[in-house]
């Protein structure tokens, strides 16, 4: 009888509650999140990106095609490849300018260390210490050092990818539109081989460690939406594909896609159009292109019991690991086979219009290029990642909140910060806190 009275009073304890989040920390970019409830209903959720804009589709206008990638590189300083590879793809397809088998499987590779960069970071930095309720990686690592030494271990190669291939390890230099600057030789590259081999082994004992994690439950109806490709797991190439049977070229993206204006964000969501929010990222590529996963991925998979339609957020650090596994397989096999010719072909110049989207650490990045016939840009239009995680970031707060009502006031602080953070936003800042403010009854 006691029991059921401390029930029933944990359930109607507060009237209202009002989460503030007023900065939002190890992400990139600067935002906010804030919620209320009342009487067991949610009815606010903002995630406020009060970033100031940073003009770059203005700074591109009136700039030689030549410059985009090192321009939009500077967009982020965790993903830039991304930006680069987007541009370079968008450009290309402008001019009718089609990359050389060796030239798609060299960006490939630059992706590859990118990839290994970004998700190793969120997996051993960011993400992993919300799940042991540390504040920190440094916190989180004390009573067992060594998991820190292994996730910087392997984070590091894909820092030496991107230097050996980019130039150097953050926004890369060495790529141009119709390929590199200078091509990386055989040698330097297959001196990462036995690190590679390594760092694989690595992933598969992270995914043991993070199999031993108690994740919050969260399971939602997404619309997953990503690139794929017939022949390989989508980094460069693919149509962009929804897991509600959208099948379509990036040419025809923004006949699908648009961008609307929401009064708490300096940041534009992107909608699907007569649906409304969708997903874009690990969660998304893995569902739509798990056939393209190698075996041993697909292995891994199994022995986690990861399924292919996992739909719980909290479980997105599972996929970015197998994905981290999977980059560093790929670049084994890139390098491998990687042969010093230099194939460059010309470009023909014209006034021209071009898109391209690729697969970004966080997500699906498009890109689309207005060209006039001196090769200046008069136009362009970049949709990163996190612009088309918003809404859902908003919605996996606000099922957050409604079904964990009998949460303590520090529990629940801390499920909605790491709510976001399952994303990896680029959203980041310095510091940050929570208040939560609540009114009894």
């Amino acid at each position: 009888m006691t029991e059921k009275k401390t029930e029933k009073k944990a359930e109607t304890k507060y009237k209202k509650r009002t989460i503030k989040v007023d900065y939002l920390a190890r992400v990139e970019g600067e935002g906010a999140l804030y919620i209320h409830s009342e009487n067991g209903l949610v009815q606010d959720v903002k995630l406020k990106i009060f970033e100031p804009p940073r003009f770059f589709e203005a700074f591109l206008k009136g700039r030689g095609f030549g410059e985009a990638p090192d321009i939009t590189a500077r967009i982020c300083g965790i993903c830039p490849v991304a930006y680069q590879m987007s541009a370079v793809h968008a450009i290309e397809a402008a001019f009718g300018f089609s990359a050389s088998p060796q030239l798609k499987n060299l960006r490939r590779l630059l992706y590859c260390g990118e990839w290994i960069e970004s998700h190793v970071l969120h997996v051993y930095m960011l993400h992993a210490p919300d799940f042991l309720q540390a504040q920190d990686a440094i916190e989180m690592t004390k009573k067992n050092p060594a998991l820190l030494k292994r996730g910087l271990e392997m984070k590091k190669i894909g820092n030496e990818i991107v230097r050996r291939v980019g130039g150097r390890e953050i926004h890369p230099i060495n790529v141009k539109v119709g390929g590199f600057y200078k091509w990386p030789e055989k040698a330097k590259l297959r001196e990462l081989l036995d690190p590679l081999k390594i760092a694989l082994e690595n992933s598969y004992k992270t995914l043991e460690w993070l199999n031993t994690f108690e994740y919050p439950q969260l399971e939602r109806n997404y619309t997953f939406v990503s690139l794929k490709d017939a022949t390989e797991y989508p980094m460069n190439l693919g149509n962009i594909v929804s897991s509600e049977g959208l099948n379509i070229s990036p040419d025809d993206y923004e006949k699908h896609f648009e961008e609307i204006h929401i009064e708490h964000s300096n940041a534009l969501h992107s909608i699907l159009k007569g649906t409304g929010e969708y997903l874009v990222g690990p969660m998304a590529r893995f569902h739509n292109a798990f056939d393209q996963l190698s075996p041993l991925i697909k292995k891994m998979a199994s022995e986690f019991h990861i399924p292919r339609g996992i739909s719980n957020p909290f479980k997105s650090i599972l996929i970015r690991c197998l994905e981290v596994a999977y980059a560093y397989e790929e670049a084994i096999r890139i390098i491998s086979e990687y042969e010093e010719i230099q194939d460059s072909q010309s470009l023909k110049i014209k006034a021209a219009s071009g898109c391209a989207a690729t697969e970004a650490p966080r997500g699906m990045l498009y890109h689309r290029y207005q060209i006039d016939e001196k090769g200046l840009i008069q136009f362009s239009k970049i949709v990163p990642p996190t612009s088309q995680n918003q809404m859902t970031i908003e919605s996996d707060i606000r099922d957050l909140v409604l079904k964990n009502q009998k949460l303590s006031n520090e529990k629940l602080q801390w499920l909605c910060e790491q709510g976001v953070r399952n994303y990896d936003p680029c959203i980041s800042c310095a510091t940050h806190f929570l208040r939560i403010e609540r009114s009894g009854t």
